[in-house]
C-alpha cells in the first residue's frame, strides 16, 4: 500500500505515538518477510533459487576489472569459491537461467593453474587435497550436466576432473595407515599429518562419478580401496556415521568422531554412483541403504529439516561449516537420479528443508539465515554459505523434472583425457613447490590450523556440555 492512499484514509488519527507504533508494526512485517516458495510450483521454486544466488553473489566481486576471478574475499577460503561455483553449475542445469553462465566459466577456467588441475601456485600455502578436490567435482558436475563446454583451446571439464583426480592418486599414502590421503598436499603445511574424511571422500566420489561417465573400471577400483581403507581404519562406522579425520603420527588409531553432514553426502552419492556402475548390485545398495538411514542424524527430532547438528545449536559454526548443507542438498538429489530407488526416502527431506529454508530466508534483502530449524525466526547468521545452502536446498527441488546426467556414452559432450595432470616435469604433479617456503609462511600455516582446531574443540565442547 502506497504512503499517499495510506496517510489519506478516513478516520485515522496519526498522533506522534500511532505514527511510532504504526512504524514499529510495518517494521516488524518487514522483517518477518522469507521468500516465497511453493514446493509444488516449478516457477516458484526457481524464483527462490534466484533470490538466494542473487544474494550470494552480492559477495563475489571477481569477475571486476582488476580483481581475481574465481576468489572470494576474506573471510571466506578459496574452496568455497569453488564449491560456489559448482553451485551456479548446478542452478543453471535446474533452473535453465543463464545469466550468471559467463562468470561461472571465467572462474573455473581461471583458477586451473599452469597444470591444468585446479592447484593454481598463489594458493600453495593454504591448499589441501579436499581444497582441489572441490574444484574437482565442480568440473565433474559440469560434464554430467552438459554445462557449455570451455573453448576448445581451454581445458576441458571432464578433462580437468581427470586431472584432479590423476595428481591426486600419486598422494595416496600407505607409509602409515595403510593408505588413505593426508589432509593437506604440502608438507609445510599444518594439517599435513591429518587423514580427513573430506579429503579420501572426495577422492572416492570422484572416482565413482568418473567411473560411471567414463565407463573405466580403474576409476572403480580406486573407488572400492577408499571405501575400504575409510571403514578400515575407522573414519566410517557400521552404521554408516562417518566422522571428521586421524591423525598418521599415531597410524591412525584414534578418530576425531565429530559428525559433519558434507562428509555423509559426499560417500552417499559417491556410493550411488557405484551402485550405478556395478549393475545395480546388491552390496551397493545396501550401502547407499545404510548411509541414507545414517543421514537420520542431519535431521534431529524425527523431523526432515536439515541441521548442521555439531554447531547450529550451539552458534558455533565457523565460515565453512555454514556452506555444508549446500553439499549434503546437492549430493542427495544427484543421488536421487542415479538410485532412484532411495527417491521416495530422501525428496521427503529435500522438500521439508527447502520449505523451512524459506522460512528462515527472512533477514534484510531476504537475506538466508544458517538455523532452518528456526522456521521465520531469522537466526542473524547470513554470507556466502548460508545463501549457497539455501540455494541449493531449493533448486534441487526440481530434480524430478530434470534432464539425467550424462556420461560419454549417453549424451555427454565434454571432452577427456585419461593422462591429465600426470605430466612428470609438472611440478604440480608431485607436489612440490617452487617458491622457498619462509619462517613467516610455517607461522601463518600452523596459526590457521591451530584456530581449526581450537574451533573444532569448542565446538565437541559445547556439544558435551
Amino acid at each position: 500500500m502506497k504512503w499517499s492512499r495510506l496517510l489519506s484514509l478516513p478516520r485515522l488519527s496519526l498522533s506522534r505515538s500511532n505514527f511510532i507504533l504504526l512504524g514499529t508494526l510495518l517494521g516488524s512485517q518487514l522483517a518477518q518477510a522469507s521468500i516465497s516458495l511453493d514446493i509444488d510450483n516449478q516457477d516458484s521454486i526457481k524464483n527462490a533459487a534466484q533470490t538466494a544466488a542473487t544474494g550470494m553473489l552480492q559477495y563475489y566481486t571477481g569477475y571486476r576489472p582488476g580483481d581475481v576471478p574465481g576468489n572470494l574475499p576474506d573471510p571466506y577460503y578459496w574452496w568455497e569459491a569453488g564449491a560456489m561455483f559448482g553451485a551456479l553449475v548446478e542452478y543453471w542445469y535446474y533452473t535453465g537461467d543463464s545469466q550468471w553462465n559467463d562468470i561461472t566459466t571465467q572462474a573455473l577456467l581461471h583458477q586451473t593453474g599452469s597444470g591444468n588441475n585446479f592447484m593454481p601456485t598463489n594458493q600453495s600455502r593454504t591448499l589441501g587435497n579436499d581444497d582441489q578436490a572441490f574444484w574437482g567435482l565442480s568440473a565433474m558436475s559440469a560434464a554430467e550436466v552438459r554445462y557449455p563446454n570451455p573453448p576448445e583451446d581451454q581445458p576441458q571439464w571432464l578433462a580437468l576432473a581427470q586431472a584432479v583426480f590423476n595428481t591426486q592418486v600419486p598422494r595416496w599414502d600407505e607409509q602409515e595407515c595403510g593408505g588413505g590421503l593426508k589432509w593437506q598436499i604440502y608438507s609445510f603445511n599444518g594439517g599435513f599429518n591429518y587423514r580427513n574424511t573430506v579429503s579420501n571422500g572426495c577422492f572416492f566420489n570422484l572416482a565413482a562419478r568418473l567411473a560411471v561417465y567414463t565407463g573405466n573400471e580403474s576409476y572403480a577400483a580406486w573407488a572400492e580401496d577408499a571405501w575400504d581403507w575409510m571403514f578400515g581404519v575407522g573414519l566410517a562406522s557400521r552404521d554408516f556415521h562417518f566422522f571428521d579425520g586421524t591423525d598418521d603420527r599415531n597410524n591412525c588409531s584414534e578418530v576425531n568422531h565429530i559428525q559433519w553432514s558434507y562428509n555423509t553426502g559426499v560417500m552417499l552419492l559417491g556410493a550411488a554412483n557405484m551402485y550405478h556402475f556395478t549393475g545395480q548390485s546388491d552390496a551397493w545398495k545396501s550401502r547407499v541403504e545404510g548411509i541414507v538411514k545414517g543421514l537420520d542424524y542431519f535431521f534431529p527430532d524425527g523431523k526432515n529439516v536439515m541441521s548442521e547438528v555439531a554447531c547450529e545449536t550451539q552458534g558455533t559454526c565457523n565460515v565453512d561449516q555454514r556452506s555444508f548443507k549446500a553439499y549434503l542438498s546437492r549430493w542427495i538429489a544427484a543421488t536421487v537420479q542415479i538410485a532412484p530407488f532411495t527417491h521416495d526416502m530422501l525428496m521427503p527431506k529435500l522438500r521439508a528443508s527447502a520449505q523451512a529454508a524459506a522460512l528462515q530466508c527472512s533477514g534484510p534483502k531476504n537475506a538466508c539465515g544458517l538455523r532452518w530449524t528456526k522456521g521465520a525466526d531469522y537466526d542473524g547468521s547470513t554470507g556466502v554459505g548460508e545463501q549457497m545452502a539455501a540455494m541449493e536446498v531449493f533448486q534441487t527441488n526440481l530434480v524430478d523434472s530434470a534432464k539425467k546426467r550424462v556420461t560419454a556414452d549417453h549424451g555427454g559432450i565434454s571432452k577427456g583425457d585419461p593422462d591429465a595432470g600426470t605430466e612428470k616435469d609438472d611440478d604440480a604433479y608431485i607436489g612440490v613447490l617452487d617458491d622457498p617456503i619462509t619462517t613467516a609462511d610455517r607461522a601463518g600455516a600452523w596459526i590457521l590450523t591451530i584456530l581449526v582446531i581450537l574451533m573444532t574443540f569448542a565446538g565437541v565442547y559445547f556439544m558435551a556440555t
